[in-house]
């Protein structure tokens, strides 16, 4: 096969720019693996490529991971064989919407033995992932340790919650921006879940992927040898300063936490977590509330996602049933 079903991205702009468009099927270079797409996970970062805010060339096809089966090995690839289903992360390079995406082979998870969906399996690589790295690799989290999660019935958030207690985490609270969302979000390992405006106390970390005015407050939230991690800017509000004589005066420390950069530098370890994750999901330590649609109501996915009114993860249903 030639050509390939895939979403495109012709043009910067709001979600009717997506197109299902006929590419060429890619093919793996050395250490690389192709996969045949049985669903792609949709996530706000994939809105950003399509408004042009993280600078991709045009066209692109988005996507940042998939389930599937292996489709083909590229030179030197070992531990994985044809035909053997998986979950990887496609963040690097993009390209899940779409019936065959190709990745790095450190970043594919091999599903062998495990009892997931394959709905489910394609709402882990990102955010089940990203759960884990930024509060054990960033944050560098320590039992018993207070833990504030914003945007906690997202994606990630409902992830990083169930995470913080699975590494050993002390009191979770969560907040979110509406209170619809209050109870959805308390099934995702929280202790308490509040409004964004309302949160109080002292936190020895703080995960913020809202920005505006919830990058503010959660400085003032941290106690002394708090960290924040920040990892995105779901508001769209203009960047906060942060003084570095505040951090030093009161021993706080802000890191920033970018999944595709991280897996680019380090995708053994970016692995290793996306394994963990799936090992997670699949003995029911990690939740996930997944909803699928057809891969060409990508739009509908995006539009969904920006309107700031879903919980859980959105997966795109690519091969046809």
């Amino acid at each position: 096969m030639d050509g390939m079903r895939a979403i495109t991205i012709p043009e910067f702009g709001d979600a009717g720019v997506l197109r299902l468009d006929e590419v060429k099927t890619p093919e793996p270079g050395p250490g690389q693996v192709a996969i045949d797409v049985a669903y792609a996970g949709a996530n706000f970062a994939e809105i950003l490529y399509r408004q042009g805010i993280a600078d991709v060339p045009l066209p692109f096809v988005p996507g940042i991971e998939v389930s599937g089966r292996v489709r083909a090995l590229g030179p030197g690839v070992e531990g994985l064989r044809v035909g053997q289903p998986v979950a990887a992360l496609t963040i690097v390079d993009s390209g899940g919407y779409a019936e065959v995406a190709v990745t790095a082979a450190d970043l594919v998870a091999p599903l062998d033995g495990y009892d997931l969906e394959p709905g489910l399996a394609a709402a882990l690589p990102s955010n089940s992932t990203t759960a884990f790295l930024v509060l054990d690799r960033v944050a560098r989290i320590e039992p018993g340790e207070s833990v504030l999660v914003h945007a906690a019935a997202g994606g990630v958030g409902s992830q990083l919650g169930q995470a913080a207690r699975l590494l050993g985490a002390g009191r979770v609270v969560g907040t979110v921006g509406s209170a619809a969302k209050i109870e959805a979000a308390r099934a995702f390992g929280y202790d308490d879940v509040v409004l964004r405006e309302e949160a109080s106390g002292r936190f020895d970390i703080v995960v913020d992927m809202v920005g505006g005015p919830a990058r503010r407050s959660s400085l003032d939230l941290l106690a002394p040898m708090g960290r924040m991690v920040v990892m995105g800017n779901a508001s769209g509000a203009e960047d906060v300063g942060i003084p570095a004589n505040e951090l030093w005066l009161s021993n706080k420390t802000v890191s920033g936490f970018n999944l595709a950069a991280f897996s680019a530098a380090f995708p053994e370890e970016a692995g290793r977590a996306l394994r963990r994750a799936v090992a997670g999901a699949a003995s029911g330590d990690l939740r996930v509330r997944v909803e699928s649609l057809p891969l060409e109501q990508a739009a509908q996915a995006h539009r969904r996602i920006e309107s700031g009114r879903t919980t859980g993860k959105l997966v795109l249903e690519v091969a046809r049933h």
